[in-house]
């Protein structure tokens, strides 16, 4: 006779499982959190002119921290030790502060949760190591968090008050019959009210987190040239502002008040947009050149 015997079954769980389930299981609970706050924003105030940056922030800011956890996979002398207290933590923390926005509408505290509760996630699998790597990527998300309106209203209505001066002088330099009432252009036959978008609010932001993020990608070693362009942005983004507002009072005058409203109107501010970002990369190369300039001269007078 032969004995046979019947092979227990295995209770080792799948390694693929075991590697992945964690993951999925965050991104479901990242899902059902975040999922309903990103559809009201997108049908909400991500959809206007004054919050049409956040997007674009966000939108970056996922590929910033796919591009750096890419640098960190292939760093073998980033040691991970995960910080299971400081992580659990600042995600309670996080969920605290997503609860308290969600529950009485405020953008600021449920948005916001995002950015502690992704380093929480960090620091509970990777370690403080990991995230001191991805630091500027949870920095630049905070340029997506909506402002609340009290504050967007005093920072737009200065600027609001500067473009419109600013056209005003232009104008008239060029010889064109223009005046001004308040943020309100009056050339030839039309009214123009130089709205909220056409401050530059929207565009600072948005320059600024793009220029912040191009400073970090280059990685230039010169504290003061990272700050002198850093900034610049803001001139930049009000120059190129007044640049469209006078674009388009231009373009009423001569073409009429449908023209200057319709298709140009978004059109200017995307071309304006796109000309502010390349003048952020010409000066960044006229002071590389600058700064190799004055590093010879020194060398050359040692």
């Amino acid at each position: 006779m032969s004995a046979t015997t019947s092979a227990a079954p295995s209770s080792n769980p799948d390694p693929l499982i075991a590697l992945v389930g964690p993951w999925v299981a965050v991104l479901i609970g990242l899902g059902v959190l975040y999922v309903p706050t990103f559809s009201d924003l997108f049908n909400g105030l991500w959809s206007t002119d004054q919050n049409a940056h956040g997007p674009i922030v966000f939108g970056v800011a996922m590929w910033f921290l796919w591009f750096r956890a890419r640098e960190i996979a292939a760093d073998s002398s980033i040691k991970v030790v995960p910080s299971s207290f400081i992580g659990g933590v600042t995600i309670f923390f996080a969920l605290a502060l997503y609860v308290l926005g969600r529950s009485q509408a405020v953008y600021l505290f449920e948005v916001g949760s995002l950015i502690p509760l992704l380093a929480g996630g960090v620091l509970l699998f990777f370690g403080a190591a990991v995230l001191r790597k991805l630091w500027f990527a949870f920095f630049f998300m905070l340029f997506m968090i909506p402002l609340p309106g009290s504050v967007t209203d005093t920072l737009t209505q200065p600027m609001k008050i500067a473009v419109s001066w600013g056209a005003e002088h232009v104008l008239y330099w060029l010889d064109y019959p223009i005046a001004r009432n308040g943020v309100v252009l009056s050339i030839g036959p039309y009214q123009l009210l130089v709205a909220d978008a056409c401050a530059g609010l929207n565009s600072l932001f948005t320059l600024e987190a793009l220029g912040l993020l191009y400073l970090n990608v280059t990685r230039h070693e010169t504290a003061f040239r990272n700050i002198l362009l850093a900034t610049l942005i803001v001139p930049i983004s009000f120059t190129a502002n007044l640049i469209r507002v006078v674009t388009l009072s231009l373009i009423t005058f001569y073409l009429g008040d449908a023209a200057g409203q319709g298709f140009l109107h978004k059109f200017s501010g995307m071309v304006l947009f796109i000309s502010a970002l390349a003048l952020i990369i010409v000066l960044d190369g006229v002071l590389r050149r600058a700064s190799i300039i004055w590093y010879q001269r020194k060398g050359h007078k040692a």
